[in-house]
């Protein structure tokens, strides 16, 4: 017999997190723990209004798949009984890690994939004023990190960038504009960015009105985030992107993410991994995607005033496994 339980829960962030939709003080997940035979799978996903995500709407989700899950639902079944999204996320995460608990394995050996010894993960730097950005980013490069991944708006974007590559003359930058570039000449500004050796720009307008990005050849390459979803978002967008994310709680799960990987290489699209705020718990389930990526983004527990188990460890830009 297996048995579910669903907490709802609260994390309070260690500093404001702010991007250009808005600023959060705290973040609240949704964590599944599934029981069979004595052992224990556990999964978590970060609701998200951006995609009409509340935690009372996703935890009603999951109690309506309650009694299928106890009676075995399988990770197989569960994609085409739920749609994609941070219910299935939890879900289905939840189930991989029972199902390797069951089989004595590890998710590593269960995807049949070598578990690395590190994964370079990009910091965030939280939309704020230059000098601020600015201040992020060389306390950031002192402590070790690699890649930065700078939020932005359309305020200030050339004098913020300037700022960073300045302060983090070394890193790798990569900008994420959350859909805030709309009616921004995107070329000139694209073209502008140059000097500062921008490895990628992410989603710089809003989903399904991003078809001015394929009007012109990308000096820098262009990610999309919330354009993309599943794997039959990826063929559409191949004249637009030169990359995707792939994000848990927007897919539905490990399962989609892993066929998003293999679908975005047939179909040669660049990949990188990305998170929500959320614990160590989240992370870890995507680390299986973030070997097959270009850029990784997994640095939601850095966030929180306190992390959960299993407590990934964060040093010199990597998570260390």
């Amino acid at each position: 017999m297996r048995r579910m339980q669903i907490e709802v829960l609260e994390l309070p962030l260690a500093r404001p997190f702010a991007i250009s939709r808005g600023t959060r003080t705290a973040v609240t997940v949704i964590r599944v723990t599934l029981e069979q035979n004595g052992f224990i799978g556990r999964g978590e996903c970060t609701p998200t209004p951006r995609y009409d995500e509340t935690p009372e709407s996703v935890n009603a989700e999951l109690e309506a798949m309650r009694a299928d899950i106890e009676a075995g639902l399988s990770r197989v079944d569960l994609q085409t009984r739920l749609h994609a999204g941070s219910a299935r996320n939890a879900l289905d995460c939840a189930l991989w890690r029972l199902g390797a608990a069951l089989a004595k394995q590890s998710i590593w050996q269960l995807t049949q994939q070598e578990q690395p010894i590190s994964v370079i993960t990009a910091e965030t730097l939280s939309l704020d004023s230059v000098a601020n950005m600015a201040e992020a980013a060389a306390d950031a490069v002192s402590r070790g990190a690699i890649l930065l991944k700078i939020k932005l708006n359309r305020d200030d974007i050339l004098e913020k960038v300037a700022a960073i590559r300045a302060a983090a003359p070394y890193a790798t930058l990569i900008i994420d504009a959350n859909e805030a570039w709309s009616g921004v000449d995107l070329h000139s500004l694209l073209n502008a960015l140059l000097p500062y050796n921008i490895a990628m720009v992410e989603q710089p307008l809003p989903a399904g009105q991003d078809q001015d990005l394929q009007r012109f050849t990308h000096p820098i390459p262009v990610c999309a985030d919330e354009s993309c979803h599943t794997r039959e978002d990826i063929a559409q967008l191949r004249n637009r992107y030169e990359m995707i994310n792939i994000k848990l709680d927007k897919c539905g799960g490990l399962t989609e993410a892993l066929a998003m990987v293999a679908e975005a290489q047939k179909l040669d699209m660049r990949l990188m991994v990305g998170c929500m705020l959320g614990s160590s718990l989240a992370m870890e389930a995507a680390l299986p995607v973030a070997i097959a990526a270009e850029h990784v983004d997994l640095d939601g527990p850095i966030w929180l005033a306190a992390d959960s188990s299993p407590f990934l460890s964060y040093s010199q830009g990597r998570i260390w496994l």
